[in-house]
This record gives structure tokens, sequence and C-alpha cells, in this order.
């Protein structure tokens, strides 16, 4: 079981002590909680050393529309291969080496597209956060940035509760409810199975619902 947060953040600050760059991996399932928590987590640390900490959200790495297109995957889009993996594991290459500010991008979900140079990382940002569903997963290209991270956590949450948080967040993005329960059940839910079932084991679980 993770500590609670504050306790999570002192653990953070004392491993990352007299390191230039620690970074730590938050994967876990759609509706996990992944956003919130790697919020609530860098706004613990910055608390307490100011400016110590900044969040990397796989889900900059989005491919746009106009690439999944032509491959016929906007109806998938979340799936691992509408990701770019090479692009996150060479800014995360880049964020290590600490020694400039690196440009991420981030994910506007209302608008369904990735920012480009949405979020700056500077060389002060000791301890960085990195949130995601796959950066854990042990298929494909995804294995390659384990070596990346110095600490990999893992939030566990029902199939029963992601369901319900997943149907909350289409209907708020303005979905019916028919249409809510379908990208829920045969898009979201499709995801997080794969990722509960084919993740590498990560060094802290996470078994509370947040």
């Amino acid at each position: 079981m993770i500590p609670p947060i504050h306790d999570m953040a002192q653990r953070l600050l004392e491993a990352a002590s007299g390191k230039a760059r620690f970074i730590v991996a938050l994967a876990g399932p759609p509706a996990a909680g992944k956003s919130f928590l790697s919020g609530r987590l860098c706004g613990e640390l910055n608390e307490r050393r100011p400016g110590i900490a900044a969040v990397v959200p796989m889900d900059g790495y989005h491919y746009d529309n106009a690439v999944l297109a032509p491959e016929g995957l906007v109806p998938v889009k979340g799936a691992p291969e509408t990701f770019d993996i090479d692009g996150l594991r060479h800014d995360l290459a880049r964020i290590r080496r600490a020694d400039r500010t690196v440009a991420v991008p981030v994910f506007d979900r209302p608008l369904d597209l990735a920012r480009a140079g949405g979020r700056l990382i500077t060389p002060e940002h000791r301890v960085i956060i990195v949130e995601g569903n796959y950066l854990l997963l042990d298929q494909g290209d995804w294995p390659g940035l384990r070596s990346l991270f110095d600490l990999t956590l893992f939030l566990e949450v029902p199939d029963e509760v992601l369901e319900a948080r997943l149907i909350e967040r289409w209907l708020g993005m303005g979905q019916d409810q028919a249409g809510a329960i379908e990208r829920t059940r045969h898009k979201d839910m499709l995801n997080a199975r794969l990722i509960k079932a084919a993740s590498m084991p990560a060094d802290l679980h996470w078994s509370t619902i947040v």
C-alpha cells in the first residue's frame, strides 16, 4: 500500500536528495485517478520545496486525429498504438539529463488534441512525476521506458468503479447516456483490462479508491 500523499512526498524528497533529477512513473487504467493524484503529490512537494516538482502527462503524446484517421485508428484513440512512444521516450531522456529546459505537450481533453509545448520542465524541477496509462506496459516498445524511472507506482481500482467514473466523464463531455456507456464499455474498459493484465510489476501499488 502506498503511503498517504504527505508521507509519499517526504519519501520522494529523501530519495531525490543529492540528485539533479528523480523521475517517478504513476501508472494505472483510465479513470484510476492518475491526474488527480499526480497533481496533489506535485502540489505537496512544491509546498515543501517551492518549484521542485512538475508533472509530465503521457496523454500529451497522443497522435493527432489527422495522423490516426488514415490508419483507421480514431475509433480506438487511447489504445497503446495511438501514442507517440518514441517522442515520449526521447523527451524523458532529455528531462533525465537535467541540463536544459524541455517543453512537453499536454492533452486538451475537451478539444481532443495535444497542445505542443504546453508545459516547460526546467532544471529546477528536480522531481518529475510522469503519469499515464501505459508507462509500465510490458508490450511493444513500452518496456523501453522503464529504465528512465527511478520509482514506479501503480493505481489499482476495481473495474466497477472505473466504469462508473468513465461513464460520468463521457457524460460530462457531452455524450448521451447510450454513447457514454458504449465508449466506456467498448473502448476505455478494454484498455483498462489490458493495463491491469499486462503491466510490469510496480515498486508500489495503491489500492485506495480516490
